[in-house]
């Protein structure tokens, strides 16, 4: 029943290219009660970095200027890391509200978010 719930719960997350990472963190941690992590190759990203700025500090093509995606709680875990790559090339994890567990990449980003994993 949660997982229906979820298609239609207003609570979604867009992601603006221009916003500061640790912005874009704290707003999907408001959203979904989870952390969202972005990378720099195998290292976390600085907070203080927009996403255009994290373009000029890794060897992968980070595309700044590319709309932005909406993020649904209905949505697989690791489909929504899939669109931050396809979309602005960035690896991004998504992880407990702790930010020490990463969570299953088969599970909604919604049942995530209640701990059903």
């Amino acid at each position: 029943m949660n997982n229906i719930l979820d298609n239609f719960k207003s609570g979604e997350f867009t992601v603006a290219p221009n916003k500061k990472l640790k912005t874009l963190s704290a707003d999907f941690k408001k959203a979904f009660n989870l952390s969202l992590v972005f990378y720099k190759g195998a290292q976390i990203a600085d907070g203080d970095l927009t996403l255009a700025a994290l373009n000029k500090k890794t060897t992968k093509d980070v595309k700044s200027t590319a709309d932005g995606l909406k993020i649904k709680a209905s949505m697989k875990v690791g489909d929504a890391e899939k669109l931050f790559d396809q979309n602005f090339g960035v690896t991004v994890q998504i992880k407990d509200a702790k930010g020490t567990k990463l969570v299953p990449n088969g599970i909604t980003i919604g049942q995530a978010a209640r701990g059903e994993y």
